[in-house]
């Protein structure tokens, strides 16, 4: 790649980036799945025909969905999500249940650590890890509820599975939720917050921050 003009991305060495006169270039890889966005279509077609000179590769046409991640090209932008993935995760964790939550947390609950014997120890963490991959490729909404509970893995108790079933029916609630990238001008706007000294026992807060660009968060 890097003899053929493209430069490895400081943030994430599995993109590779190409500008030329004629327009960009990007390559992401991901062990043995590869995702290639251009603004030229020739671009793309050489791209694609040195990469099949040099290995055995299959050409799937336009990405629909990859890693797991829907995407979905509308007359406003491009939009990920991964309904199909929550689905799954509703259906292994929270099978039977219908209800549905309009919000990811009760402010008026202060957990705390379990300081008795844990209940279903390794089925909480195994939710945690996969509300993590949703929370990181398409879900940021997620970010400071999963970070709340997950504070809590090692010894849960029925107060904490109390919050996860909620923040699962969350997700039963907002299951099309995605993130929209719009055609507007592409623009970084960063926020911060903290919540003031939220924990009853040593009185710390929880701070959290978000950026985003062309309307969708990006960290």
């Amino acid at each position: 790649m890097l003899n053929n003009g493209f430069k490895i991305n400081e943030c994430d060495k599995c993109v590779y980036v190409k500008n030329t006169k004629r327009g960009y270039f990007i390559l992401c890889l991901y062990v043995d799945d590869m995702l290639i966005i251009g603004s030229d279509d020739q671009m793309i077609k050489s791209t694609k025909d040195m990469l099949k000179a040099r290995f055995d590769m299959k050409d799937m046409g336009l990405a629909d969905v990859i890693l797991g991640v829907k995407i979905n090209k509308t007359q406003n932008g491009i939009v990920l999500s991964q309904s199909h993935y929550i689905d799954k995760i509703l259906k292994k964790f929270n099978a039977g249940d219908t209800s549905v939550s309009q919000t990811l947390v009760d402010t008026t609950q202060h957990l705390s650590k379990n300081r008795g014997e844990g209940v279903a120890q390794l089925e909480y963490s195994r939710v945690i890890g996969s509300l993590m991959y949703l929370m990181t490729c398409t879900r940021p909404d997620l970010a400071y509820a999963v970070s709340w509970l997950s504070r809590y893995t090692s010894n849960p108790n029925s107060e904490h599975w109390k919050s996860m079933i909620r923040l699962l029916r969350y997700l039963r609630y907002t299951r099309n939720y995605g993130l929209h990238y719009g055609r507007d001008p592409a623009v970084i706007e960063g926020y911060g917050d903290a919540n003031c000294i939220s924990d009853m026992k040593d009185s710390k807060s929880t701070s959290g921050y978000v950026f985003t660009l062309g309307g969708a968060a990006i960290a």
